[in-house]
């Protein structure tokens, strides 16, 4: 941790004064620690006690020191963003996107990685309210730091107890390890569906959402990555800082591939591409009729191929889903598309394209393999990049 910064934000639970003994253990690794205590904080544990341990001011209002617009500082030389404890009630601005104060506005501003550690009562933990917004902060990629059973403030046994600290650091390092390993590298990522035109107004589709390539591009510009995404018709909304290229069918996606292609040190198709597309598009909207039209089809460029013939040094992962035989189908795609590697998935059942959770294997070679588990596709994406990272370490 020597030199690295983080920002403790603490909020006000009886917890509080556990961040201070953290902060006291971060400074103690040779952290950078700035504090930020929210107005309830202040309650429980005075601003004094955390500038003696951290050595530098205490931030507690947005209004202090305004000449240097201190939430955009902090957001900014953040290595990682922890709040500990977070309440229910900090945790519903977080999930709302809320910035009444310091803390909130940091977080808004901030493209460092997030962990949260929830402390409460285990009613208002195991609210409905309070249990939604952890799973959107979930699915946006916040590291949650689980409360564990024990003694509480009121005088009760059960869930809600803040993490124990060596938990806590563990995840706040695990964080900074992460946060700049993709630092030098540029990512080309394919994501979403293709639309092949019938008509104007008809098209041949299919389910794919792009959510699993919007979380890898998320996740790749979080460690420090430059990214292309290349993206088919979705209403997503791509993450912030990529280099977006949205297109609409496989000719279009090939093109904008081609163009990008030399320059990736990584490359990962997670695209659906059509197969085929209509012989003929119409001009004009296609009228019923009593007699059943026939669509002739031909064959679209084969992307993940081409992009095989010619990796000249780029780390190319391909995507296969897959209805049955899942990672016999996969490993032979991988030898035919000249992948490096191949993430295979299930979309039968109640799994298919479109699902909020995934489940993920990586392969290689004859017989390399990798069960990423199951989870958020947010999730997923940061066990895939880890799986990558240790795979082109393995052959460097």
């Amino acid at each position: 941790m020597n030199g690295r910064r983080i920002v403790l934000g603490v909020s006000g639970g009886i917890a509080a004064y556990k961040a201070a003994a953290l902060a006291s253990r971060l400074v103690q690794r040779g952290a950078e620690v700035e504090v930020i205590l929210t107005e309830d904080a202040q309650r429980f544990v005075g601003a004094a006690t955390f500038a003696a341990l951290v050595r530098r001011p205490v931030h507690t209002s947005l209004w202090e020191r305004v000449e240097e617009i201190p939430h955009i500082r902090l957001a900014r030389e953040a290595e990682v963003l922890a709040i500990v404890p977070a309440t229910a009630n900090t945790i519903a601005q977080l999930a709302a996107g809320l910035a009444h104060d310091l803390l909130g506005n940091v977080a808004l501003a901030t493209r460092a990685p997030l962990m949260i550690a929830p402390a409460m009562n285990t009613v208002m933990l195991e609210h409905a309210a309070t249990q939604a917004n952890l799973a959107t902060l979930r699915a946006r990629g916040v590291t949650i730091v689980e409360p564990g059973v024990g003694f509480l403030a009121e005088r009760e046994h059960g869930p809600g107890r803040l993490a124990d600290e060596e938990q806590l650091i563990e995840a706040i390092e695990s964080l900074l390890r992460r946060a700049q390993d993709l630092a030098g590298e540029r990512v080309l990522i394919t994501a979403g569906p293709t639309r092949e035109a019938i008509d104007p107004v008809r098209f041949l589709s299919n389910a794919a959402t792009g959510t699993q390539g919007i979380e890898l591009a998320r996740e790749a510009l979080a460690r420090g990555a430059e990214v292309d995404l290349v993206l088919g018709p979705t209403p997503l909304e791509p993450p912030p800082g990529a280099r977006t290229i949205r297109v609409t069918s496989a000719r279009e996606m090939e093109a904008a591939v081609r163009e990008r292609a030399a320059d990736a040190t990584v490359t990962i198709a997670t695209a659906a591409v059509a197969d085929w597309r209509p012989a003929v598009a119409h001009a004009r909207k296609v009228k019923k009729t009593e007699s059943q039209p026939a669509i002739a089809l031909e064959p679209n460029p084969d992307i993940l191929a081409e992009l095989g013939t010619r990796k000249n040094g780029t780390f190319l992962i391909g995507f296969a889903a897959e209805t049955e035989a899942l990672e016999a189908n996969a490993r032979e795609k991988l030898v035919r598309k000249n992948c490096d590697a191949i993430v295979v998935n299930d979309v039968s059942g109640e799994r298919a394209f479109g699902a909020v959770d995934n489940a993920l294997v990586l392969l290689w070679g004859a017989h390399g393999r990798r069960d990423l588990g199951s989870g958020s596709k947010r999730e997923l994406a940061a066990r895939l990049w880890d799986a990558i990272l240790d795979l082109k370490r393995q052959r460097a």
